[in-house]
């Protein structure tokens, strides 16, 4: 969306790291944030680290972006860096950054956001979406249009535990604050107000 010929009434521009791992409801929530915060005429977007990766990558050796984790540590790490300086080159007002804390590969767990990406993208806030193991395993047996290895509740349990070290480091690392918001089933609206109140957006 673009924001040309607003009236702006933010000072500080706010770039929000917001993760989750696949289930949580990550995507449709960041959508719902951006409308909020928009309809009170303020400037928020919102940009997919993958998208953004494959945009760097071109067409080369990545037919989607569920096939990012399956290239080369060292090729990724190279896109990483070339999505975040694209990234951090954005000028809207809040620019949400909607990305995983880590990306499980055949080498283990890579940080989605490792140190050499913060300090491209010098965010202001870290937001872990979270929710019930129940509620994500039931999201993701619905959910036919991504290319998702199998997974279990006790599995679910490691991936959430791995996210909340993974983004403690970064919060860390960065010296922005770490907000962990619950994305309930069928409560999207009340999560989005309480991110939206988390970055000092209230609306």
């Amino acid at each position: 969306m673009s924001c040309h010929g607003w009236v702006l009434y933010l000072v500080e521009r706010k770039k929000v790291v917001i993760v989750g791992i696949p289930g949580v409801g990550k995507t449709s929530l960041v959508t719902r944030i951006v409308e909020l915060i928009n309809s009170e005429k303020h400037c928020a977007s919102v940009h997919s680290y993958g998208t953004v990766m494959m945009d760097e990558a071109g067409n080369s050796q990545v037919s989607d972006r569920d096939n990012l984790r399956h290239l080369p540590v060292s090729q990724q790490k190279d896109l990483q860096k070339q999505a975040a300086t694209a990234i951090s080159q954005l000028t809207d007002d809040v620019v949400f950054i909607d990305t995983h804390a880590f990306i499980s590969t055949n080498e283990g767990f890579y940080p989605g956001l490792p140190y050499h990406v913060i300090q491209i993208l010098e965010p202001t806030h870290l937001i872990a979406i979270s929710a019930r193991p129940e509620e994500i395993y039931n999201r993701r047996m619905k959910d036919d249009t991504r290319n998702r290895d199998k997974i279990s509740i006790e599995g679910i349990k490691k991936e959430l535990a791995v996210q909340d070290a993974m983004l403690a480091s970064c919060s860390v690392l960065s010296g922005s604050p770490l907000k962990v918001i619950l994305n309930n089933e069928g409560k999207i609206d009340e999560a989005a107000q309480n991110v939206i109140d988390a970055i000092g957006m209230g609306v």
